[in-house]
């Protein structure tokens, strides 16, 4: 089984993971550009830098938490100094397997936080509770699954739930406070 320092290097730079991107990519962007730090987190995640965090980001650009997250991810990696690496989740299975939702669901975006000595000091994904509790207000509704009527409702409901990720601030901010309160 190979170590995190292992998988670390074989992962993507957050240039070439946008660069790869064929789905989601001006919909992150656009998060990325309109998000910003507050200046209190930043005072806190520049404490960071001496610590020498890595991370390693388990992804695909066809999700939409993943495309609300990330780019929050980014901004809090770029102003601790974490470097970052990307991982394609379907090409990655051995690792996505390590840290599977509930231990069975390979849920993404899953960060994984490690030292200089390549241990594991944190883990974050694949959602901030306040993102869940949407998610469960949204989708919770929804016909049984493995029902006829519920893939058409699915499909329904998925535009309103990326709209809100998209839009919603108070929820990047919520993220970001979850993702940071996984730093501490």
């Amino acid at each position: 089984m190979k170590t995190l320092t292992e998988w670390f290097v074989q992962g993507m730079t957050q240039q070439e993971y946008i660069s790869s991107m064929t789905k989601n990519r001006e919909e992150m962007l656009g998060v990325y550009n309109k998000f910003q730090l507050e200046d209190m987190d930043k005072e806190f995640l520049h404490q960071l830098h001496s610590r020498e965090l890595r991370a390693l980001v388990l992804t695909a650009d066809w999700c939409g938490d993943a495309m609300v997250n990330l780019p929050i991810f980014m901004r809090i990696a770029n102003e601790a100094l974490i470097e970052v690496r990307y991982f394609i989740r379907d090409e990655n299975l051995e690792l996505m397997d390590r840290y599977l939702t509930n231990g069975k669901s390979r849920s993404i975006p899953i960060i994984v936080l490690v030292d200089k000595n390549g241990e594991e000091v944190g883990k974050w994904g694949p959602r901030a509770p306040e993102a869940q509790k949407l998610a469960d207000e949204l989708f919770g509704s929804l016909p049984a699954k493995g029902t006829p009527e519920f893939e058409a409702a699915f499909k329904e409901a998925i535009p309103q739930f990326q709209k809100n990720l998209l839009e919603n601030r108070e929820l990047h901010a919520a993220i970001c406070a979850d993702m940071i309160s996984s730093l501490k």
